[in-house]
């Protein structure tokens, strides 16, 4: 095999899905119409019609049916020029997608039939429904569906192994970087870039060391297709970490929500009757009415009083739901502790902040576990660190209802991982 040390990220991308068409039977690629799945998406098409493979690629396009037009042009753009080379799983489902828009609500449905009256546009001819997916739920989330999906597809292909190709990059995001580098998880004849899902089915993401430069260079040398609407942030100047076209309800879009109304706006003006506070985010989705930018403490509060104004203001069910995370935190910081480096802690010490420090986790980290009670605020770099009723409050004002400004991942998705852990190796523990 030629050095990896002198093969750029194309060459790697291109040794990654030899050893993925030689491999798997059943291939698909999961395809939100942005920059990173468009790429990898053209690289496989690239690869079949190159190498003249007599076999088909999967697309799955979980369709939110608030998107912009452009995305949309661009998905049946690329599945029109090339539906010879592939089957296409154009799903339109009523499953629950995250929304911070709104105190009163924590997720909106698309193609939901009770709303059907106010759909920002019709359901695409060759859509797929909730009737041909036996496995629906109404309980079912976004992320819930796609786990489900690719073991029915494994099912109904009688496939011997499936993947899903996934076009994620380490440069984007921290949990995307653990979601290639955490050791905890099984991967496919070791390769770093593949995760298990089950038995016989794969996530694998061959361009998990691309970085946005690699992309743009790609599509220009390449001359590929894509998404134009990158044009138009671009012309905008809209930072890169902005440039999203996934939903635009959850909590990393909110503060790019407006651009809807200038680059999209026949879409805004539909959007914002589908959704309960979407005219509220667009407006002040960047500044500290939404916990965003600078916030101020008002005059006479704490940030733990002001905490408890902004719980009275909430519904019950919503007011009821933060508390339980809050105090799930102050007692995990008062009895187990959270972990935090050297620095933090000498930095906690100059403070005369009462602290307990412990010599060893079960976390795989060089960190120390750090035992203390909540603090109002604390004036350091490390902030989102460090447990505080100002980062409860940002929470709040963010519509943050997992609170994963404050370190909580989705209750629902911690309890499908541990019930997909103890599937896998329930049989293990019996023999022991």
């Amino acid at each position: 095999m030629q050095d990896i040390r002198k093969q750029n990220v194309y060459d790697l991308a291109q040794e990654r899905l030899r050893v993925i068409f030689q491999n798997f039977d059943n291939i698909y690629i999961s395809f939100s119409g942005g920059k990173d799945s468009g790429v990898l998406l053209n690289l496989c098409i690239d690869y079949i019609r190159k190498h003249n493979l007599k076999r088909k690629i999967g697309v799955f396009h979980m369709d939110y049916e608030i998107q912009y037009n452009m995305t949309i042009d661009y998905v049946e753009r690329t599945f029109k020029e090339n539906q010879d080379i592939l089957d296409i799983y154009h799903v339109c489902v009523p499953f629950r997608v995250t929304t911070c828009t709104s105190m009163y609500e924590d997720y909106w449905r698309p193609w939901d039939e009770d709303k059907k009256a106010v759909w920002v546009r019709q359901k695409p001819e060759r859509a797929m429904t909730l009737h041909e997916f036996p496995f629906y739920t109404t309980d079912m989330w976004d992320y819930d569906f796609q786990m489900e999906f690719a073991q029915w597809l494994h099912k109904n292909k009688k496939a011997t192994r499936t993947c899903c190709l996934v076009g994620i990059r380490t440069q984007e995001s921290h949990n995307r970087w653990r979601a290639i580098y955490r050791k905890t998880k099984e991967r496919y004849a070791n390769y770093l870039w593949s995760t298990q899902i089950t038995e016989g089915v794969y996530n694998l993401y061959p361009i998990f060391d691309w970085k946005t430069t690699d992309i743009w260079v790609a599509n220009g040398k390449f001359k590929w297709d894509y998404n134009h609407l990158y044009d138009l942030y671009y012309q905008a100047g809209i930072s890169l970490d902005r440039q999203r076209v996934a939903s635009p309800f959850i909590c990393e879009a909110i503060e790019s929500l407006s651009l809807y109304r200038v680059i999209d706006p026949d879409m805004w003006g539909r959007m914002i009757g589908r959704v309960n506070g979407v005219n509220f985010s667009g407006i002040y989705g960047k500044t500290g009415a939404m916990g965003r930018d600078e916030i101020h403490l008002p005059k006479g509060y704490t940030w733990k009083s002001f905490t408890e104004f902004l719980l009275s203001t909430l519904p019950e069910h919503t007011r009821n739901r933060y508390r339980k995370k809050l105090e799930t935190s102050i007692r995990f910081w008062k009895n187990k502790g959270g972990v935090l480096s050297d620095e933090v802690i000498q930095k906690l010490r100059e403070r005369n902040i009462p602290i307990q420090v412990g010599e060893s986790t079960n976390y795989k980290t060089d960190k120390k576990p750090v035992r203390m009670d909540y603090l109002d605020d604390i004036d350091i770099a490390e902030f989102k660190e460090i447990p505080t009723y100002k980062r409860m409050c940002i929470c709040i004002l963010r519509n943050d209802h997992v609170c994963k400004y404050m370190g909580f991942a989705l209750t629902k998705e911690e309890t499908l991982m541990k019930n997909m852990a103890l599937k896998q190796y329930g049989k293990i523990f019996k023999d022991e």
